[in-house]
């Protein structure tokens, strides 16, 4: 459990180091778009990979699909209620964090870290941390990072207020790889597998929601490729 929260903390460290970068340097969008779109890809892979391909081989493909449906609307309903109270721009690079709530950012991101996190504490059961995940969290969480932190310091947060909230989401993404490690045991059955299949739809619907509307406004036809390009990664990360 305690692998499981150190590579929790890692795969989150890079929001952190995003923020870092927002407010040292003057951030192009088209570069943090890039990395949003290769990172959403990355994990895309890694869904398929590590959770719904481990998960159909103890769970009913009926029980997978129902799951990751459950799991997707679990994060859907999470992201509307904390977009209705002020957490709707937290990734938005202009500033528009201003018109909300700074609790609502804080809660929005750490909604956003969790299912990411949840499934990196299955990989160090499984054996290992897979690389292929972790490589994804990172390359996601980095332009998270940048993005959020470039609109908040438009919006006048100080460096410390924002460095506070990114090593709180990146506690809780440690815990959230801790209780990963507990819940998503492979020998669990089917059990295990729904709770794998309910991480992935959870994690899908966190990239489709969070990640990728804010890639395409800046890429525009040029996200797909980029999400292709992501997923290759992922593809050739799970044969190491």
């Amino acid at each position: 459990m305690v692998t499981a929260f150190a590579w929790g903390a890692v795969g989150a460290a890079t929001l952190l180091f995003g923020a870092l970068i927002a407010y040292r340097f003057s951030l192009s969008r088209i570069v943090i778009a890039v990395v949003m779109a290769v990172g959403t890809g990355t994990l895309i892979g890694s869904v398929s990979f590590e959770l719904i391909d481990e998960a159909l081989k103890t769970g009913s493909v009926v029980g997978v699909a129902i799951l990751v449906l459950v799991g997707a609307a679990a994060f859907t309903g999470g992201d509307w209620l904390i977009g209705r109270y002020g957490g709707a721009g937290r990734k938005d690079t202009t500033g528009a964090q201003a018109r909300g709530s700074p609790l609502a950012i804080v809660f929005g991101s750490v909604l956003d870290g969790i299912p990411e996190s949840f499934v990196l504490g299955l990989t160090v059961v499984q054996g290992g941390v897979s690389p292929a995940l972790l490589a994804g969290v990172m390359l996601s969480n980095l332009p998270e990072g940048m993005a959020s932190s470039n609109g908040l310091k438009a919006s006048g947060w100080p460096l410390r207020r924002v460095a506070l909230m990114w090593t709180v989401v990146l506690m809780m993404s440690a815990v959230s790889a801790a209780a990963g490690y507990l819940l998503l045991d492979p020998t669990g059955g089917n059990a295990s597998a729904l709770a794998q299949a309910f991480a992935a739809g959870a994690l899908l619907a966190m990239l489709a929601n969070t990640l990728l509307p804010e890639a395409y406004a800046v890429e525009g036809v040029f996200t797909g490729s980029l999400v292709v390009a992501g997923f290759a990664v992922s593809l050739l990360l799970s044969a190491i």
